[in-house]
């Protein structure tokens, strides 16, 4: 039998947060935790993911890691909330070093290292859970670090890939790249046709489907995903995806969410002591 794994689907930015436990041990470890985040009233809330940490109190689990499948450009992490509550350690895959130099300066943040992580993680760790082991896949493509955390007969592939019915991920912020992207998505579709796969969004579809989803499964993404099943070359591939990415706006929350996602959910401080954030002007 594979590890448990509970969903927790975060509406206001359609984002998910997995917990994946193995039920021998109790050791966990948490993915993609979502910060509530009042944009109108720049105010950071913990209604959502409090609910989360009593779900793994409630289960008399020991959170072991803390995990960000890459820098989020629609939600603010909660993971410092969860660490200080909880404990665990907190880790991103080892590129988050790139989109700390490629964004860091226009939002002011001098250390471009990845200090803020406890851990940076590379291809082919294996991260102890238990009975489990936590196995690292660098899958860039959306972001340059993107990463997929694969789990016994479960893998955790973030924006990677959305569900069959909604394709892949964009690849339009700075590098990301398409091609890139393709070489990604199929190394994780080389994995066992059984494996299920989590994802980090989910839109119904544009409005075509009737419930949110968050699961599905190698079969299903090679047979059925609109955008790169089984069938569709690299060459086909890169050509929508790049024609799509030229239609899209901007994510909502992308200005403070890169920013606070890259610190690792620590904001800067000013002068008095208290966390701000930077909007720059006409340059995004």
């Amino acid at each position: 039998m594979g590890p448990a794994v509970e969903c927790f689907f975060h509406e206001p930015t359609n984002s998910l947060t997995h917990l994946v436990y193995d039920e021998g041990s109790r050791e966990a470890a948490l993915i993609d935790p979502v910060l509530d985040y009042d944009q109108r009233g720049a105010r950071r809330g913990t209604a959502f993911i409090d609910k989360v940490m009593q779900r793994i109190q409630a289960q008399g689990l020991r959170l072991v890691w803390i995990l960000e499948t890459h820098v989020h450009a629609d939600h603010l992490t909660a993971a410092p909330e969860v660490k200080a509550k909880l404990g665990g350690i907190v880790a991103i895959g080892r590129q988050v070093v790139e989109v700390q130099r490629r964004l860091g300066p226009l939002f002011g943040l001098e250390e471009q290292d990845g200090r803020q992580f406890d851990r940076l993680l590379q291809e082919g760790e294996r991260l102890p859970l238990g009975r489990f082991e936590i196995r690292v896949l660098e899958t860039p493509g959306h972001t340059p670090a993107c990463v997929t955390y694969v789990v016994g007969d479960a893998a955790f592939v973030g924006d990677t890939l959305f569900m069959p019915d909604s394709g892949s991920a964009r690849c339009d912020f700075p590098g990301g790249d398409a091609g890139t992207l393709y070489r990604s998505i199929r190394r994780i579709l080389a994995l066992p046709t059984d494996t299920r796969i989590y994802v980090c969004h989910d839109y119904k579809a544009g409005g075509a489907r009737d419930k949110f989803a968050w699961e599905t499964s190698v079969a299903a993404q090679r047979a059925d995903n609109i955008h790169i099943r089984e069938e569709i070359a690299e060459a086909e591939f890169i050509a929508l995806r790049e024609g799509r990415d030229k239609t899209l706006t901007l994510p909502v929350l992308i200005l403070p969410a890169v920013q606070y996602n890259m610190r690792g959910g620590r904001p800067a401080l000013g002068a008095d002591g208290k966390p701000f954030l930077v909007l720059p002007l006409d340059q995004v």
